[in-house]
């Protein structure tokens, strides 16, 4: 339905609302802002596990808010970053995502086009995504993934293996990295040897590994011709990162927790990546996602969104992918919108075979029940604490 502009004058922020609510097995932090004329945005945040302090964040921000024109979104958003002085941060960053998303869903709404639309137009007709079949573990992996051929799915994207691993949330699972990258290459071997070369096979190591044991694991699969092996190290130190380009010559994915232009910067730059796997509900929403886009372009590296969260950041990964040229593919997860809380999220963007179609609706495209909140009350969540066979702590 279109909805019309606004006349007599610009619209005003009138409030601005989160709902931490549970969603599945993880909570949401979804933003609500609405308009004077009673125009409602959609935003997320993305820091999953840490949504109480998203709303602390949210109600700092929303006291430079209220009565602002929700159409000036850029110096919405320098004014949100720069307005405390200190810089950045993950907390900031995902609010003024969830803040941003919601304003041009809100422009949207206004002008009756969807969110693509404003962002320059749409260069593809849909939105090719990967998906990831499961943990390399064992022989059963294999039948994963050709089942998921069979639906139709070109890139396969895999979970680092253990023998016996199981998620204890309380007193850690045991993680230990070498049995890990030496099951999963051999399960990965397997995986090539029955799909054959056609089939993109990827892996995420989810910053497990020390940039030795990453080397390790690379040189044992480069004749496996991976599309990518996702974040094997932490982000902090583009260093560590080039250290293991010299090592290596599989392409690599990195970014999804980086919060800003700047934290991409070197990572692009220095050609440290071969994927750009920004975040919108993390890397300052579509605005600056549209930066870092711009800067990965110049630089020939494609952007692949990273895209855990729920239908809004489904829906606003899906409007950046249909705008810029540089897109390979989006992260897709079933939960999305086969599994999703429909009282939550009554309409959201629904895969077409292996890909969304270009969205048609004012907006976003997709609604939220803020009466539903109530029946998914917040939880604490905290990720699976790994530990190493020594006890020690290790990465998640």
């Amino acid at each position: 339905m279109r909805v019309s502009h606004h006349q007599g004058g610009h619209m005003k922020i009138a409030r601005v609302t989160g709902y931490p609510v549970k969603a599945d097995v993880r909570c949401q932090f979804v933003v609500e802002v609405e308009t004077d004329t009673g125009i409602i945005g959609l935003g997320e945040g993305g820091i999953s596990g840490r949504e109480l302090a998203m709303q602390g964040m949210l109600d700092h921000l929303s006291q430079q808010l209220i009565g602002a024109d929700p159409s000036r979104i850029e110096h919405i958003w320098q004014q949100l970053y720069r307005g405390a002085y200190f810089e950045g941060g993950t907390i900031l960053a995902a609010v003024v995502s969830a803040i941003d998303i919601a304003l041009w869903d809100i422009l949207g709404k206004n002008l009756g086009v969807p969110v693509w639309q404003l962002l320059g137009g749409a260069v593809r007709d849909r939105i090719p995504c990967f998906i990831s079949p499961g943990k390399l573990s064992g022989p059963e992996i294999v039948d994963k993934a050709q089942a998921a051929i069979d639906e139709g799915w070109k890139v396969l994207r895999f979970g680092p293996g253990m023998l016996d691993f199981t998620w204890r949330e309380t007193d850690g699972a045991v993680y230990d990295p070498l049995e890990s990258l030496a099951l999963s290459a051999d399960m990965l071997r397997e995986i090539r040897d029955a799909v054959g070369p056609q089939i993109a096979l990827a892996i995420d190591f989810h910053h497990r590994l020390s940039p030795a044991e990453a080397a390790m694991f690379c040189q044992r699969v480069e004749p496996l011709g991976l599309y990518f092996v996702e974040e094997p190290i932490r982000g902090e130190n583009p260093d560590a990162y080039a250290q293991l380009r010299t090592m290596t010559n599989v392409p690599l994915a990195i970014g999804e927790e980086f919060s800003s232009k700047w934290a991409f910067a070197p990572y692009i730059e220095r050609g440290l990546t071969n994927f750009a796997r920004l975040d919108v509900c993390n890397a300052g929403g579509l605005t600056e996602s549209k930066k870092i886009a711009g800067m990965a372009e110049a630089h020939h590296i494609d952007v692949m969104p990273h895209n855990p969260l729920g239908p809004i950041s489904t829906a606003a990964s899906i409007h950046l992918a249909a705008s810029v040229s540089n897109f390979a593919y989006l992260e897709y997860n079933p939960k999305h919108d086969r599994g999703r809380a429909v009282d939550l999220f009554p309409v959201a963007h629904e895969l077409v075979g292996t890909s969304f179609p270009l969205p048609t609706e004012p907006g976003l495209g997709v609604t939220f029940n803020a009466e539903a909140a109530k029946d998914h009350p917040f939880e604490y969540w905290f990720p699976p604490r790994l530990k190493k066979a020594d006890g020690s702590y290790t990465n998640w």
